[in-house]
């Protein structure tokens, strides 16, 4: 008898397809005493048309309204549904559904196309949710290294929301537990056109919005206007007169090419410049806070050196992604040579990838964005492994609040966590694209708030401030994706 039949059996229905008893069986009383017990108290109405509805239907609405705990090891994956949108730029959120009525969600990483995660659904139909690092180990080998890794690490996210929900607990509880109930945040440093402008903006988001760890760019494109500081730049100036280091078709483009090949290097003057701009803002916010930078352009480990060098008196919390992450050599030059901490990791897939820069000692801090490294369980292996070597892990995310409270989850589970990033601070309607399932605020002067007892990730979209930001190019939301039922590859990759 299926799961179904079984379910209809204890309420005493019949079967719809055949329209008979499903099992004459004696039914235990206190079972299905149970089952319409949590039934009304969660405020549900048996009518007539119930006794006619799908059995999926049935559960739905049974599961809607009271608290997500039921019979997860019947739990099924039914559906991968999406709706994009226009977080920075392009982000989609995705809901895995069940046949219990229990949905998680998660989200492919801003940028990314959310048929990195469409093209998963046909691999994982039919599977149980709740067995995540088996799922995991099916799907893995279809993510890549940055924005590839985006469909793999959504259903990852989405994985442990349903499980939670299950099981009746919180995600980081299902990660082994929590070293916080509070999370640290950090975020950019606001721009403006005049030192006096700026210093009301920083005040505002140090005071105000009570962040006390900052980040800022230091990018060589501040330096194209300023003769004598450059050498070789305007040969990779584009069209705009620029040096734009994301986006475009171009392979041969300044964007599209590696740190050590581009030949620009930065004069003893351009240090000056660069450093007169962090002075300028740790200036304005003082010693007390960490200040970390990012964004310096694409040149060598040799410039590098010499930048890390010459920003040494500022006391920097961190330098990141000065050269690709792959370069492990480089990194332990850089690391060996500078008093700074390093870091990179944002684009890294999988704690294997990460292992040489920690087995090598190459950088001081870990960075993965969960969104890439892996999903939950990946990354805090990837805290742990850190952790084992001396190195602090913090946490990229430049996302919705999906992403983000999937990063609060980890984080909390992970004890060598330092600071994890808001990238969408300013953003007026971005903390009411979700509504926290136990009340809680999401952020709290700059610390996110862990969810002590919201089951899974603690979070439903709020649907009218969602649909009001989809991206104009796609308007679907949360349709059946019946399209991307059929697996059509043989995908195992050995003999």
């Amino acid at each position: 008898m299926t799961p179904s039949q079984k379910l209809l059996a204890k309420m005493g229905l019949k079967d719809p397809e055949i329209n008979e008893p499903v099992d004459t069986a004696p039914v235990q009383e206190n079972s299905r005493r149970s089952f319409f017990k949590k039934s009304t108290l969660g405020g549900i109405a048996l009518g007539g048309s119930f006794l006619c509805t799908p059995i999926e239907d049935i559960i739905a609405q049974t599961t809607g309204g009271v608290r997500r705990f039921g019979a997860p090891s019947d739990l099924r994956i039914t559906d991968v549904r999406y709706a994009v949108t226009t977080v920075l730029g392009r982000t989609a959120i995705i809901r895995i559904d069940t046949n219990q009525g229990i949905y998680g969600l998660g989200e492919v990483r801003d940028g990314a196309d959310e048929r990195y995660a469409l093209m998963l659904k046909s691999r994982i139909l039919g599977l149980n949710p709740c067995n995540v690092e088996m799922i995991f180990k099916v799907i893995k080998q279809f993510g890549g290294q940055s924005r590839q890794a985006g469909g793999v690490c959504g259903v990852e996210m989405a994985l442990w929301d349903i499980c939670g929900k299950a099981y009746n607990v919180p995600a980081w509880q299902l990660l082994g537990g929590r070293y916080r109930d509070t999370v640290r945040m950090y975020a950019d440093t606001p721009e403006s056109s005049s030192p006096d402008e700026q210093r009301k903006l920083i005040k505002f988001r140090t005071e105000e919005q009570g962040y006390t760890w900052l980040k800022m760019d230091v990018s060589i494109g501040e330096l194209l206007n300023i003769p004598g500081t450059l050498v070789n730049a305007k040969a990779w100036l584009n069209e705009r007169k620029t040096l734009q280091q994301w986006g475009g078709n171009n392979y041969m483009a300044y964007s599209n090419t590696l740190h050590p090949f581009t030949q620009i290097q930065i004069t003893d003057k351009g240090l000056d410049e660069l450093g007169k701009i962090v002075d300028n803002v740790r200036s304005m916010v003082g010693y007390d806070i960490p200040l970390s930078t990012d964004h310096y352009g694409h040149f060598d480990l040799n410039n590098g050196i010499r930048l890390g060098k010459a920003l040494e008196k500022y006391r920097l919390a961190w330098l990141e992604d000065i050269v690709s992450w792959e370069y492990t050599d480089q990194w332990k030059t850089m690391s060996d040579a500078l008093e700074t901490p390093t870091l990179t990791g944002e684009d890294i897939f999988l704690l294997k990838h990460f292992k040489p820069l920690i087995d090598a000692r190459a950088v001081d801090i870990v960075h993965p964005d969960l969104a890439s490294s892996g999903g939950l369980l990946e990354t805090k292996r990837i805290g742990d492994y850190a952790e084992e070597h001396g190195i602090a892990m913090a946490m990229h995310q430049a996302g919705t609040p999906v992403s983000f409270m999937a990063n609060v989850h980890c984080a909390a589970a992970t004890q060598n966590f330092l600071a994890l990033e808001h990238h969408s601070v300013d953003l007026p309607w971005w903390e009411s694209m979700v509504k926290t399932t136990d009340g809680r605020k999401l952020i709290t002067k700059g610390y996110a708030n862990v969810p002590l007892t919201a089951p899974g990730l603690g979070i439903e979209l709020n649907d009218e401030v969602v649909k009001q930001h989809l991206h104009a190019t796609d308007k679907t939301y949360f349709a059946p994706t019946p399209q991307w039922n059929e697996k059509r590859s043989h995908d195992r990759i050995f003999s």
